[in-house]
């Protein structure tokens, strides 16, 4: 597979990975959602409580808004060599398996998205890694540089979801 369509992959990865999220998420909030209230630390139960309120429609809208962000600088990594944000973004999808791995662990059940993170996302995203570094496109200090750079898109994704509870009833 030659490295452009392996940046590429990123796009389907993604997808993949949201869908289900999407699929899975309202359901198994209005199933579960009880179960977390009861074994998560009373100082973040506040918090988490209206998180757990968003429906798959909210969840497909926060979706559609990273997707969008993402394309343009999967183009750039894949079509014109320009690496350092596809880096971040792939650098922060790796650790975001640690957090699907985590929370199933923490509550000792499936929790959405999971699956495709351990499955998908982890061997895909070490797997693009490993090329970079082995092309010399990228080094590791790149990598580490990436991290931070990469959390910019939690903001996105923060404002993803209030647009979904704003626009999506």
């Amino acid at each position: 597979m030659s490295l452009q369509t392996l940046i590429w992959l990123f796009i389907v990865i993604f997808l993949l990975h949201d869908l289900e999220e999407i699929i899975w998420v309202e359901s198994w909030i209005k199933k579960n959602k009880q179960h977390v209230m009861n074994v998560v630390p009373t100082s973040i139960k506040r918090r988490l409580d209206k998180m757990l309120t968003i429906t798959s429609g909210q969840f497909a809208l926060a979706v559609l808004l990273e997707f969008i962000i993402f394309i343009p600088f999967t183009y750039l990594a894949a079509e014109k060599g320009v690496y350092l944000i596809y880096l971040s973004m792939n650098t922060i999808f790796l650790l975001h398996v640690f957090t699907h791995v985590g929370q199933s662990l923490y509550l000792r059940m499936y929790t959405p998205g999971v699956v495709s993170a351990v499955i998908f996302v982890l061997p895909y995203t070490l797997y693009v890694l490993h090329s970079l570094l082995a092309k010399e496109l990228v080094t590791w200090e790149e990598i580490l540089l990436s991290i931070p750079i990469g959390l910019l898109i939690i903001p996105i994704v923060l404002v993803g979801h209030e647009l979904g509870k704003k626009l999506v009833r």
